[in-house]
């Protein structure tokens, strides 16, 4: 069987024509026909277009498998421009949500940014998460934000050490109450000093009358 045979063809120089049926023959042919068929193509043309087949038949392989492997060790795929433009946007919103204090201790305004979708997407939080880490977690880290804030992005972006801070919080606040609880005593001395006054003024008071006396009794001896 002849490479026209195969192409299913009469024996032709016309390049359109014989594209056309290797095209055609291409999409029913099994594994080993195809490899025949190749071979007749390259029979009837000059392998020109086989050996650029296989080349990018070849790359396309090898970017399959490094995508896989990618997959594989949880790294995501490379994101598309429109994709990359949501991550922008989002990072844009939460940097002028940064410039308002009132505004970013409420951890409903958070959620209301990070979570609309198509944001809230796994892989578009992630690359979210880096944008945002080097200048929001130091902050959430060190107590700028209030405790349900920080709980949330602890959770939202899986940073992790962040969930010790809340609890650091808590524990500042209460040694804070208790702080306050001992200096009670001490602002309360003021009024112990005034009643303290009277007596002295008493005793002064005293020590004159005693004086007068011993010095009257001394006048009349």
């Amino acid at each position: 069987m002849n490479c026209w045979e195969i192409l299913g063809i009469e024996p032709t120089r016309d390049r359109a024509l014989i594209d056309a049926a290797f095209e055609r023959q291409e999409k029913f042919a099994s594994d080993e026909e195809l490899e025949r068929l190749r071979q007749a193509y390259r029979e009837a043309t000059g392998s020109e277009r086989v050996a650029a087949e296989e080349q990018s038949g070849a790359n396309s392989a090898s970017a399959n498998d490094a995508v896989t492997e990618a997959g594989e060790q949880g790294e995501p795929a490379e994101l598309t421009a429109s994709e990359q433009q949501i991550v922008r946007e989002v990072v844009i919103q939460i940097h002028a949500l940064l410039n308002d204090s009132r505004r970013s201790s409420d951890p409903q305004i958070w959620k209301a940014i990070l979570g609309e979708p198509p944001a809230d997407q796994p892989r578009l939080r992630k690359e979210v998460g880096r944008a945002l880490e080097p200048q929001v977690r130091p902050m959430a880290k060190n107590g700028t934000f209030p405790a349900p804030v920080t709980q949330f992005l602890a959770g939202w972006f899986d940073w992790y050490s962040l969930r010790e801070a809340p609890e650091r919080q808590e524990e500042d606040e209460t040694f804070s109450e208790e702080s306050s609880a001992d200096r009670q005593p001490q602002e309360e001395l003021p009024p112990q000093m005034v009643n303290f006054w009277p007596a002295v003024v008493g005793w002064i008071v005293g020590l004159a009358i005693l004086a007068t006396l011993f010095s009257g009794m001394g006048g009349g001896g």
